[in-house]
């Protein structure tokens, strides 16, 4: 069962759909697409003095507190108007990794940066062009009192923007041990590290970074676990907290783009009677508005699933346990749905959905991006299956 939003929680989604309405409209992402900007950084500041990137660090941390459900809805906002900005990378996936991975220092060295938003994160994981947690060449080896990495990440989302990496590598971190997967952090101006931005179809910050040599010292590595044990699901709970956040952010944009095709189905007008009349467009805009109920649903169920599971009662051993298969759910329906309604959505403005003008390519090629990221649907399928033992 999923549950509805608090009050807090209402207010902070009304908050966020009239701030990124306001102050980052479709248009504005036009603008710095046109002037070559993966982002603004003067409303990034604001989207962080209004603690949005901040919603799910404690508040010891600097944080409000709010939890994972709460940024999920300022999220879903930001994705209404394809907002350009650190915010998933940072106060989602930043966030989670620390909070998960951390250890007590690094979390309060870390934590207060990354609600403030004077420090931007980037995840480097993947080194295809598919997505692919268990191939990771990318390693780390013991060189003095530190770490030595070499290899290459590619597709990196805001890997030419953010002032930090976060990248994951294989790691001995016991004499004799056998390799794990491990997350360091490091500058992005670190020594060795070579960055190529990537010209995307969604202009965003994307680039493939090279590590040659990248030296850094013991607490670069995220050396908690968070009562995992098994570094590698530790690693893991990170990825599907991201996952289920771009999740959010699909649902958003899919709403969006439902609503905006709805309005254009009811206002366009052909052999004399509006289009949204013909019985054959009523059934696609019936299939879409089925998609997104059923994707909420499965989103709202996986952000509540990330807030029980934190705690040491069997309740949120029981939510932790259901969070990998929430988070392949969600992510898999997002992207269906919001690969329908942006297919659709071009269809049904006829001329105008073509062009480049019109709103709808732009959110058509984010979901193009979003649809891959961490996963496609086709991954998260099969992932569940296996996951149900299949």
């Amino acid at each position: 069962m999923t549950r509805p939003l608090t009050e807090d929680q209402r207010l902070l989604q009304d908050s966020a759909r009239e701030f990124f309405a306001e102050r980052a409209p479709v248009k504005a992402l036009r603008a710095e697409r046109d002037a070559g900007r993966p982002f603004d950084p003067a409303l990034w500041r604001e989207i962080a003095e209004l603690g949005f990137a901040g919603a799910a660090v404690p508040e010891e941390h600097g944080g409000s507190g709010m939890g994972w459900r709460a940024l999920g809805v300022v999220l879903e906002a930001a994705g209404r108007t394809l907002v350009a900005s650190p915010l998933t990378q940072t106060g989602l996936v930043g966030v989670a990794a620390v909070r998960t991975l951390g250890s007590e220092a690094q979390r309060a060295r870390l934590l207060p940066s990354l609600a403030a938003g004077t420090v931007t994160t980037a995840l480097a994981f993947d080194e295809g062009a598919h997505h692919a947690p268990t191939r990771n060449a990318l390693r780390a080896v013991r060189d003095g009192d530190g770490w030595r990495l070499d290899g290459v990440k590619r597709f990196v989302p805001d890997g030419a923007t953010a002032s930090h990496i976060l990248v994951a590598a294989l790691a001995a971190t016991a004499p004799g041990a056998a390799e794990a997967p491990c997350l360091f952090v490091m500058e992005a101006t670190a020594p060795g590290l070579a960055c190529k931005p990537l010209a995307m179809a969604d202009s965003r910050g994307m680039a493939d970074l090279t590590f040659a040599g990248v030296r850094v010292g013991d607490e670069a590595r995220l050396g908690g676990d968070a009562g995992f044990g098994d570094p590698a699901a530790a690693l893991e709970r990170v990825l599907d907290i991201a996952r289920i956040g771009l999740a959010a952010e699909m649902l958003g944009a899919a709403d969006a783009l439902f609503s905006l095709t709805l309005a254009y189905l009811k206002d366009r007008r052909q052999f004399g009677r509006p289009i949204g009349s013909f019985q054959a467009l009523q059934h696609r805009a019936a299939r879409m508005f089925v998609d997104l109920e059923l994707t909420r649903s499965c989103v709202t169920a996986a952000l509540d699933a990330l807030d029980d599971a934190e705690g040491g009662d069997k309740a949120a051993a029981a939510a932790a346990a259901q969070i990998p298969a929430l988070a392949s759910l969600a992510k898999a329906r997002a992207g269906d749905t919001l690969h329908l309604v942006s297919n659709e959505a071009v269809q049904l403005h006829g001329g105008i959905g073509m062009t480049d003008a019109f709103d709808a390519g732009l959110y058509l090629k984010r979901a193009r991006v979003l649809e891959t990221l961490y996963g496609s649907a086709g991954w998260h399928r099969d992932r569940s299956a296996r996951l149900e033992g299949y």
